[in-house]
Parts: C-alpha cells; structure tokens; sequence
C-alpha cells in the first residue's frame, strides 16, 4: 500500500482560499488514481474530488465544483487541493484516499479506495 500524509489545513474566514496537499510514500505513486474526501462532525466520509492517474481526468462533487481544484505533481508523489470561496459548510476533515483498480465504477464512494492519510483539520468561520 502506499503511505498517505495531507497537510494545509486551517482556520480560515469565509471567502478565503487554502490548499491542502498530500504526499505519498512507499509505491509508484501514478499507479494510483486519487481523490479527496471529507467528513464533518457526525456525518460521513463524503467524496469531494477524483483524479486519474496522469491527472487527465477529474471529477467534483457538486457542492465544490467551481471552487475547489484537483491537481497533481507525480514527480513530487503529490495531490493538490486548491479550496477557494470557502464556506462554512466546508468545514471538516479532508482525507486524500489512492485506489489501484483501474475501474471508476463507485469512484465517489470510500469503498473504491485502497489507502487513506489521517486527514487534516479545515475550518471555515462566517
């Protein structure tokens, strides 16, 4: 499996942006499609952002498209998470996730995922 570290989380006011990155150890890194996840206080893990694995394909949850960006660096083993236009309701932990099968059926669901990082901590105040 490979090994997942997200960071650039923070306290942020409402319109504000953050990037938040995550790098990864331990296996070829663009043998890995991607993707970012969150998860609030009390509620599930839900899917926010997808990339493929030589980043020519990327999808958004609704509720961040438009404002959020999905990018990677397979020379630096990282994923990128460019949030701009912060909301409250943008608060929670993000969680970069790697998946091996090359399938995207169920892509934006967590059981597609191999491998998670800790997470990191993003709040956005009004």
């Amino acid at each position: 499996q490979v090994q997942l570290i997200e960071s650039g989380g923070g306290l942020v006011q409402a319109g504000e942006s953050l990037r938040l990155s995550c790098a990864a150890s331990g296996r070829t890194f663009s043998d890995y499609d991607m993707g970012w996840f969150r998860q609030a206080p009390g509620k599930e893990r839900d899917f926010v952002a997808a990339i493929s694995r030589r980043g020519g394909y990327t999808d958004y949850a609704d509720s961040v498209k438009g404002r959020f960006t999905i990018s990677r660096d397979n020379a630096k083993n990282t994923v990128y998470l460019q949030m701009n236009s912060l909301k409250p309701e943008d608060t929670a932990d993000y969680y970069c996730a790697a998946k091996t099968s090359r399938t995207w059926v169920g892509y934006t669901t967590i059981f597609a995922y191999d491998s998670w990082g800790q997470g990191t901590q993003v709040t956005v105040s009004s």
